[in-house]
């Protein structure tokens, strides 16, 4: 399993329907992350709500000079060009740029929290962060990315990581069998139940 994949995160401004004010994109090959990676701060154009700026940590002021998506769109889509993305409750990602960036479409998107709710019944909580700790996940390797938690590169980087450590285990079959299990793009396999 070699494929190229994209783990994305965004963040958005807390208001519905969300405006995207940060993207992170971080390039797996295989299973490892290659070091390529790229984020966008973004000016929604409805601003920022407190409740969202309080969890992220971004506020207007800190995206007042920021592009606007249309400015930066094109970008965007090069770099998501024709491969699955990865997230944690990918759904979202796959919600707000489908709606943002109309010429948009994946080849896959695996969700990571579906994943580790299959393989991690007995989990409390299935959460990024909690999955991580409880794990033992490399966090420092998200951390070095100089973001905190809940932003969206630091996102991004833990669910590439927590991908792997979920999947690396396993056989190439098993892989892609639980790869296609996770994506939201196709329907479940033959005789699951979700």
């Amino acid at each position: 399993m070699n494929e190229r994949m994209w783990a994305v995160d965004i963040e958005g401004n807390g208001k519905t329907p969300p405006e995207i004010v940060e993207i992170a994109i971080v390039e797996l090959r295989g299973l490892e992350r290659t070091g390529l990676r790229r984020n966008w701060r973004l000016r929604p154009p409805s601003g920022i709500a407190p409740m969202a700026s309080r969890i992220h940590g971004i506020w207007d002021r800190d995206v007042a000079d920021a592009p606007d998506l249309e400015d930066v769109a094109d970008d965007i889509l090069v770099w998501l060009e024709g491969a699955p993305i990865v997230g944690h409750n990918v759904r979202v990602e796959l919600e707000v740029l489908g709606r943002a960036l109309d010429e948009w479409s994946p080849a896959s998107a695996y969700d990571t929290l579906k994943l580790a709710r299959a393989m991690l019944p007995d989990a409390p909580k299935h959460g990024l962060e909690a999955l991580g700790a409880r794990l033992g996940l490399d966090v420092q390797a998200a951390s070095e990315t100089g973001s905190t938690a809940h932003s969206a590169l630091y996102d991004a980087t833990l669910s590439a990581i927590l991908l792997k450590y979920l999947l690396q285990p396993l056989s190439a079959e098993e892989r892609r069998r639980r790869l296609a299990e996770i994506d939201l793009l196709e329907p479940p396999p033959q005789g699951q139940l979700i």
